[in-house]
Order: C-alpha cells, then sequence, then structure tokens
C-alpha cells in the first residue's frame, strides 16, 4: 500500500500515517474467545479428557481407514498397470515372432529365387556357348594364310609382273 505525495524537494516534510487494527485488536478477539469458551465448556475436566480420549481414538480409526483404503487403491492400481504391462509385453513379443516368422520366410523365398536365377542364367549361358560353337566355321590358323598370300602376290625377279 504505497501512497503518493506531492512535495516540493526543497522543503524538508514528515509524513505520519496511523494503523488502525493492531495489538488492541488481538486482544480484543482473545478476550472474546476465551469468554466464549468457558460460556460452552460446562464439564469437568475428567469429562473432557474422556471426550478428548474418544474423539482421539475415532480420529486414529478414522485415520487408519484411510492409510487403508489408499493403501488398498495403490495397490489395486500398481496391479492393474502390471497387468496392462505384461499384455503389452506379450502382444509385443507376438509381433515379434509375427515379424521373425515373415522375415524368415521372406530370406527363403529370396534364397530359392536367387537359386532359380543362377539356374536360369546357367542354362542360358550354356545355350548361348552351345549356339556359338555349332554356328563358328572352321577356320584355318591365322599365323599360316598371311604368308602364303603374300608369297603368292609378289613376283619374282625373273617373273614379269602380272597382267603386263
Amino acid at each position: 500500500m504505497s501512497r503518493r505525495y506531492d512535495f516540493d524537494d526543497d522543503e524538508p516534510y514528515v509524513v505520519i500515517e496511523k494503523q488502525s487494527g493492531t495489538l488492541s485488536s488481538l486482544f480484543i478477539g482473545a478476550v472474546i474467545g476465551a469468554g466464549l469458551a468457558l460460556l460452552l465448556a460446562p464439564q469437568s475436566g475428567a469429562r473432557t479428557r474422556r471426550d478428548l480420549r474418544r474423539r482421539a481414538t475415532r480420529a486414529q480409526r478414522a485415520a487408519r481407514q484411510v492409510a487403508n483404503d489408499v493403501t488398498d487403491t495403490v495397490v489395486d492400481t500398481f496391479h492393474d498397470a502390471r497387468r496392462r504391462v505384461e499384455r503389452r509385453i506379450d502382444s509385443a513379443r507376438q509381433a515379434i515372432e509375427v515379424k521373425k516368422e515373415q522375415v524368415q520366410r521372406a530370406m527363403e523365398a529370396g534364397r530359392a529365387a536367387a537359386q532359380q536365377a543362377r539356374e536360369e542364367l546357367e542354362r542360358r549361358i550354356a545355350e548361348t556357348k552351345a549356339e556359338y560353337h555349332a554356328t563358328e566355321p572352321m577356320q584355318p590358323p591365322r599365323a599360316a594364310t598371311p604368308r602364303r598370300a603374300a608369297a603368292a602376290t609378289v613376283p619374282r625377279a625373273d617373273q614379269e609382273p602380272e597382267g603386263a
């Protein structure tokens, strides 16, 4: 609670604030409360102690009941959570087994397809080789052919050239 005051900064000033309801209000409230307590407590000290014991026993029973209820609730919640987690773990295990079987089947299918492709490739290679060898003509060795042809085309010095 701040208040704003307008003062001339050149002149000295004094601020006095009055606060009400501090110690006197507390004292008045204590006197009224004590008077009401005397008016509303017409029992003897022994009877008051007995009532306090009964109330304490009831409060103790109620606290135990609340503690038991809370414990039961926590235990039930824990068991429910545990069952949910176990169910999820079981379903995850089943999903892993299904995926494992799918991977195994895919690997087997891949191996079978690779084997089939290899056999097909080997068959085609064998067919191609057979066709190549069947269509290949028999030719004389290449090294002998050029020498004979060269010797036949070069005229000797004692011969006349052809076409003269």
